[in-house]
C-alpha cells in the first residue's frame, strides 16, 4: 500500500499541477526515504502509467459507462495504476492489483468509487487487450504506443511509417543509464572495478570511455560519483561532442551548456587544457555547470549567465569550436520524459525562430577554419535539417563538413538526436 500511495501522490501531482515527472518523483522519494527495491517499484509504476496513459484510457473506456474524463482525478489515477499493474507488470498478482487499488481509492477520499474500481479492474483482469485495426495506421500506433495522433502523424511524415513505429516502440520501458568515464581521474577498467565494489554492475558502452549500468542502485549516491570519476550522459550526446573534435589548448564556446554534460566531456577530451566558455540563460543552471566541473576536477570552464539568442560582440571570431545545442521540443527524449509526448505540437513553431537565431549568433564566434556544431535532442526535421539547410543558404562563409546525423532510438540505441557540423571557410 505504501509504495502505491507514493506513486499515487506523484501521479496525482503531475495530473493536477502539470508537474515534471522526474522532479515530482525525486522529491517524493526523498521525502519518503524509500529503500532501493521500493523506489524501483514506485519509479516503474509512475513512469509506466505516464507512458501508457492513452493505452490505459483506451482499455478502461471499454468497461466504463461514462467518459474517463468525467471521473474525479483521484479515481482516474487509481484506475490507470490498476490497469497498468494488471496488463504491463508481470510480477504483480492480479488479486493484489485489484485489492490494493480498491484500498487506494478508499484511502484517498473516494470510498464511493470503491465498487466501480473493483468491478472495472476485475473485468480488465479477465479480458485481453484488443487494439484498433492496423488498417487505420495512425489510430493503431496511437493506442498501441500511447502517443497522440498528431505526434504519430508527425513521425510518419518526417521519417516514414516503419521508423515511426520503431521510434514509438523505443519510447516505452526502461532506459539505459550511460556513464561517461572522467579520463582526467581514471580509466574505464578502473571505474568499472570501483563501481562493482559498490554493487553497481556495468558493461562497456557503444562509444569510447563509456559504461552502461546493468544492475545496481542510483549512481548519484555512490562514492565513485562523489569522487568525480564519471558523469551521466547518453550515448547520443557523447557522439555529438565527438563530432565537435575539440583538442587540447583550443578555445571552445558552449552557448546553451546547462546542466553541463557536454561541457564536461569536451573538457575531458581537451585533457583540461585550453578554455571552455559555457553559457546558460539562468544563473541557477549556471551553478549546475560550476558545481559539476568542480566535482569532476575540471578547471578550464568559465561559466556565466548569457542569453544565446543575443549576439555578444566580445566573442566574435574567438573560438576554435562552438557547440550550439539549442533549446528544442525534446521529441527524441520521450522515453525519459514521457509527458513530452502529450504536449500540443503547436509550441514547436516558436522554437524554430529561436533556434535559427541562436545558430546564426553562434556562427559569428567561430574563427576562420573553426568548427560549428548544431544539435538538438529532438526528432523533427523542422528543428533539424531544415534549420541547417537555411543556415547554409544564408551564410555562404560556412560549409557542411559531413552529412547531417540523425540518431534514431530503435536503430542506434540512443535518445533521438540530431547534429550537424559546419566549417568556417578561410577568406
Amino acid at each position: 500500500m505504501n509504495d502505491r500511495q507514493t506513486a499515487f501522490r506523484v501521479l496525482n501531482r503531475i495530473e493536477k499541477n502539470k508537474a515534471y515527472s522526474n522532479l515530482a518523483l525525486d522529491a517524493e522519494l526523498r521525502q519518503t526515504e524509500e529503500n532501493t527495491a521500493s523506489s524501483a517499484f514506485v519509479t516503474a509504476l509512475v513512469y509506466g502509467v505516464l507512458e501508457r496513459k492513452i493505452t490505459l484510457d483506451y482499455i478502461l473506456s471499454s468497461f466504463l459507462t461514462q467518459p474517463i474524463k468525467k471521473l474525479r482525478p483521484e479515481v482516474r489515477t487509481v484506475l490507470r495504476m490498476g490497469v497498468y499493474q494488471l496488463r504491463f507488470m508481470d510480477k504483480v498478482p492480479a488479486s493484489a492489483a485489484v485489492n490494493e487499488s480498491v484500498n487506494l481509492v478508499k484511502y484517498n477520499g473516494c470510498a464511493y468509487a470503491a465498487g466501480l474500481v473493483n468491478s472495472v479492474l476485475r473485468k480488465v483482469a479477465d479480458a485481453e487487450i484488443v487494439y484498433p485495426e492496423k488498417t487505420d495506421t495512425v489510430q493503431f500506433l496511437s493506442v498501441r504506443y500511447s502517443c497522440p495522433q498528431a505526434l504519430v502523424r508527425h513521425y510518419i511524415e518526417d521519417y516514414g511509417t516503419e521508423n515511426a513505429e520503431g521510434i514509438l516502440a523505443s519510447s516505452l520501458g526502461a532506459v539505459p543509464t550511460v556513464l561517461r568515464v572522467n579520463t582526467l581521474k581514471t580509466d574505464t577498467a578502473q571505474l568499472q572495478a570501483e563501481l562493482a565494489a559498490e554493487g553497481l554492475e556495468t558493461k562497456n558502452g557503444k562509444t569510447e570511455n563509456t559504461l552502461v549500468l546493468t544492475s545496481g542502485g542510483a549512481v548519484e549516491q555512490c562514492k565513485a560519483y562523489r569522487d568525480g570519476l564519471f558523469h551521466v550522459q547518453d550515448t547520443a550526446s557523447a557522439l555529438c561532442v565527438q563530432a565537435l573534435d575539440a583538442r587540447p589548448g583550443q578555445t571552445v564556446l558552449d552557448v546553451c551548456a546547462a546542466p553541463g554534460g557536454k561541457t564536461f566531456t569536451v573538457a575531458e577530451q581537451m585533457q583540461n587544457k585550453g578554455k571552455i566558455i559555457a553559457f546558460d540563460l539562468y544563473p541557477h543552471r549556471v551553478s549546475l555547470i560550476e558545481t559539476g566541473a568542480e566535482r569532476l576536477g575540471i578547471s578550464i570552464v568559465e561559466a556565466s549567465a548569457q542569453d544565446a539568442s543575443e549576439y555578444l560582440p566580445a566573442y566574435a571570431n574567438t573560438a576554435d569550436r562552438v557547440l550550439c545545442d539549442v533549446p528544442c521540443s525534446g521529441l527524441g527524449t520521450i522515453r525519459r520524459k514521457p509527458e513530452i509526448r502529450y504536449k500540443d505540437m503547436g509550441f514547436i513553431d516558436n522554437l524554430t525562430l529561436l533556434q535559427y537565431n541562436i545558430l546564426v549568433n553562434s556562427s559569428k564566434y567561430v574563427k576562420e577554419g573553426g568548427v560549428l556544431v548544431y544539435s538538438t535532442c529532438t526528432l523533427n526535421r523542422a528543428e533539424n535539417d531544415l534549420i541547417c539547410d537555411r543556415f547554409l543558404r544564408e551564410n555562404p562563409c560556412f560549409e557542411k563538413l559531413d552529412a547531417y546525423t540523425t540518431l534514431l532510438p530503435h536503430k542506434d540505441g540512443t535518445d533521438g538526436f540530431f547534429f550537424a557540423r559546419f566549417g568556417r571557410k578561410a577568406k
